[in-house]
């Protein structure tokens, strides 16, 4: 497959690239800066300069035609202000998926957050509360287009050795903790589950192996 990876740097898009190169997919990452060009082809992808909140879905065209799949994992990261959650965690997304139904590439893989789709909690702090609503926006615009697509809310992210194993089902699945590597592997198995579309799901880690995990879900 071709794959194209929005936000190609993010530690999750780091991990999966690798694994969808190693598999030998091809790989096309996405990044904002330069400097972050060799990371990108240590993992096996193709790294592009493009800044999404820059750009317009026109100047995407070229990149993700002839893809068969595109995976939003950009953010503004943890150091980012509110104003920078709406442009990257929202904005972003939907101009990577303006830019995937103009290229004609359907199946396009979000990853969310645990606690999108509800209001922020009362008395939230003011940027997890912007946060919460972009990836909330985020959602909501991916379902109302005309894609395969699939929204994956992460529970509390580690650093931690993957384990292989998750709880993954449609929401809620309850609070809980899963490693970057297992949030890549069950991003690289729904990315060969075409049939797994057009759906919410949750993801922390739990007694399932993966690729069972998502043959359920098939």
């Amino acid at each position: 497959m071709n794959i194209v990876i929005a936000g190609g740097h993010g530690q999750i898009a780091l991990r999966l690239a690798r694994l969808l190169s190693a598999r030998g997919d091809a790989v096309i990452s996405l990044i904002r800066d330069p400097a972050q060009v060799d990371d990108v082809r240590a993992t096996g992808a193709g790294p592009v300069i493009a800044d999404l909140e820059q750009l317009a879905a026109d100047d995407l065209v070229d990149q993700l035609t002839g893809a068969n799949a595109v995976v939003f994992a950009a953010g503004a990261g943890p150091n980012s202000g509110a104003a920078r959650k709406d442009t990257v965690d929202r904005g972003a997304s939907a101009l990577l998926a303006d830019a995937a139904e103009q290229a004609g590439v359907r199946r396009f893989v979000q990853i969310s957050s645990m606690g999108a789709g509800r209001p922020p909690a009362p008395g939230s702090d003011e940027v997890w509360s912007a946060y919460i609503t972009a990836k909330t926006e985020a959602e909501n615009d991916l379902r109302r287009r005309d894609l395969d697509w699939v929204i994956l809310r992460p529970g509390r992210l580690t650093n931690d050795d993957g384990t292989g194993m998750v709880t993954l089902a449609e929401p809620e699945v309850g609070r809980g903790e899963v490693t970057r590597d297992d949030v890549a592997t069950v991003i690289a198995a729904l990315l060969s589950e075409p049939t797994v579309n057009r759906t919410t799901l949750e993801v922390i880690n739990g007694p399932t192996p993966i690729a069972e995990a998502v043959a359920n879900l098939a």
